[in-house]
């Protein structure tokens, strides 16, 4: 806790807002759609989403894996308690939202489902959008599977699955997603694998989203080292999320953004 507040006070300082930012590219990102404060019919339905997993008292056999296959946790969980600490807040839910909405991605990948909440936004993001999710604890997966029919996501494939053997597939190297949200496994050594094995599938329209790159140092670390990599244009890092483009036309530069 204490690494976090210590990123986060570095971060404000760093920060800015989109009068500092000279790029159109990014420029026209933050204004129309990371600061849209205009209300979307889709929000009820995000919170709708929310609210019957908040009001869900049943308990799921939670297994938790490593950056391997090995199982290093498992215990049972009440599925309201899973959804008030481990899912995306509604902040950034809607946020999810407007990016999708914004970029329209045809081929979107989820790397961590856990009970669907952010799998809701990327649906109602782009309703004709092909999404491919994937969850490692079977039971987790069950239930977000029911709430995506409940709520009639007929455009989410959900794959219960340990996401590194996933990715490793070679026939995933065809694919071309151009939205991926990792929010899998917040180690530095799985952050890594995912980025290299996910290269493959890359094109200038390509965007990654990153969830808590300041998590830890080593989370920091692996941030700095795909912020570098040769291939990656410019990035955004808003302190929770680091977002990483592949445009060649867009100059290298880094920005972190205040949200």
């Amino acid at each position: 806790m204490l690494f976090q507040i210590k990123a986060y006070l570095k971060f404000l300082w760093k920060s800015k807002n989109e009068h500092a930012v000279h790029s159109p590219f990014v420029f026209h990102l933050l204004t129309k759609c990371f600061y849209d404060k205009k209300p979307k019919p889709e929000y009820s339905f995000l919170k709708e989403y929310r609210n019957s997993l908040l009001e869900n008292k049943n308990t799921i056999e939670v297994t938790d894996f490593g950056a391997g296959s090995k199982v290093f946790k498992s215990n049972t969980r009440r599925i309201d308690k899973i959804a008030k600490t481990a899912g995306i807040t509604k902040k950034r839910a809607e946020l999810l939202f407007r990016i999708t909405n914004y970029f329209q991605p045809e081929s979107i990948l989820e790397i961590g489902t856990s009970l669907g909440l952010a799998t809701s936004a990327l649906a109602l993001g782009h309703p004709k959008a092909k999404i491919t999710t994937l969850e490692g604890c079977p039971e987790t997966a069950k239930q977000a599977q029911l709430q995506s029919q409940k709520f009639n996501y007929k455009n989410v494939e959900l794959i219960a699955t340990e996401f590194k053997s996933y990715l490793g597939n070679s026939q995933l190297k065809t694919e071309n997603f151009q939205l991926i949200y990792f929010d899998g496994n917040h180690s530095k050594k799985a952050t890594l694998d995912y980025f290299e094995l996910l290269l493959p599938t890359i094109t200038n329209e390509t965007l990654w989203i990153f969830d808590d790159i300041h998590w830890s140092k080593d989370m920091e670390e692996a941030w700095k080292i795909m912020k570098n990599h040769p291939k990656v244009s410019a990035t955004i890092d808003t302190f929770q999320w680091g977002l990483i483009f592949f445009r060649r036309e867009q100059p290298k530069e880094h920005f972190v953004i205040r949200v």
